[in-house]
């Protein structure tokens, strides 16, 4: 699998998350606290969350797809996005798993793991 195929799902996971993080706030400011100043622009964010949240389900699934997932995590993933904040976490363990799978198929160690802690590590003597 492409590492770009991965890039393009992380993109779309923070954009969709943020805007979804924004549109929350806005239905809040305009519904719970009756700020009539946050119709405007909550109407933008709702727009613009619809359209790139589709985006984000079409990259999600070429994502998985590619990484053949059972049909349960593909949901989880793609209903990450509906949930504020939920695509942030998401996002970050598909992340984390996908490039430790590149790396054991590659044989290289990833940034961050134990693996590459303990690779080049000189051997302990007792």
């Amino acid at each position: 699998m492409k590492k770009s195929v991965l890039t393009r799902y992380r993109v779309m996971a923070y954009v969709t998350g943020v805007l979804l993080v924004l549109l929350t706030i806005g239905v809040i400011a305009k519904y719970l606290l009756d700020i009539g100043a946050a119709v405007g622009p909550t109407y933008v964010i709702a727009i613009a969350h619809g359209w790139l949240y589709v985006v984000y389900l079409i990259f999600a699934f070429d994502l998985g797809s590619k990484a053949k997932w059972p049909v349960g995590k593909q949901l989880w993933v793609l209903l990450a996005g509906t949930i504020p904040t939920a695509a942030f976490f998401v996002e970050r363990r598909i992340s984390r798993e996908l490039e430790a799978r590149a790396a054991a198929e590659s044989g290289a160690a990833v940034p961050g793991t134990r693996a590459e802690a303990t690779q080049g590590a000189a051997p302990k003597s007792l």
